[in-house]
């Protein structure tokens, strides 16, 4: 599998509510940073992905522009998404357009990402 093919098969999971965790790697410099959140570190990382399986619903993820650089064990990436989900607690449908970039290494023959970024963009 490619880190293309890897890169779509989290949005993938993400839109099927499957787990997350097992696509970043188990290490304590793994940063993903979100709308709304900062984690650091694979237990972190892994913890704040439950919760966020745990809570929202009916993901709507839609790539357009996904572009990935692999470079023997890295790769990069930068992608504009259409994001969308609904939070079950507090009964909301949240939709952004969102900015996404990151990193990943391969590990154990599968690409991980030891980084990733999420923001939305801002109108000025």
């Amino acid at each position: 599998m490619s880190a293309d093919d890897r890169v779509r098969a989290y949005y993938d999971a993400l839109r099927a509510g499957e787990p997350l965790a097992p696509f970043f790697a188990s290490v304590e410099s793994a940063v993903k940073v979100g709308i709304s959140e900062h984690l650091v570190g694979a237990d972190a990382v892994a913890d704040g992905l439950g919760e966020q399986t745990e809570r929202t619903t009916d993901w709507s993820v839609e790539s357009r522009d996904l572009r990935v650089t692999e470079r023997d064990r890295h790769a990069w990436f930068g992608d504009r998404v259409s994001l969308a989900w609904t939070d079950t607690e507090r009964r909301i449908r949240y939709e952004f357009d969102t900015r996404w970039t990151g990193a990943l290494e391969l590990d154990d023959d599968r690409w991980r990402f030891v980084t990733m970024h999420v923001s939305t963009a801002r109108d000025l």
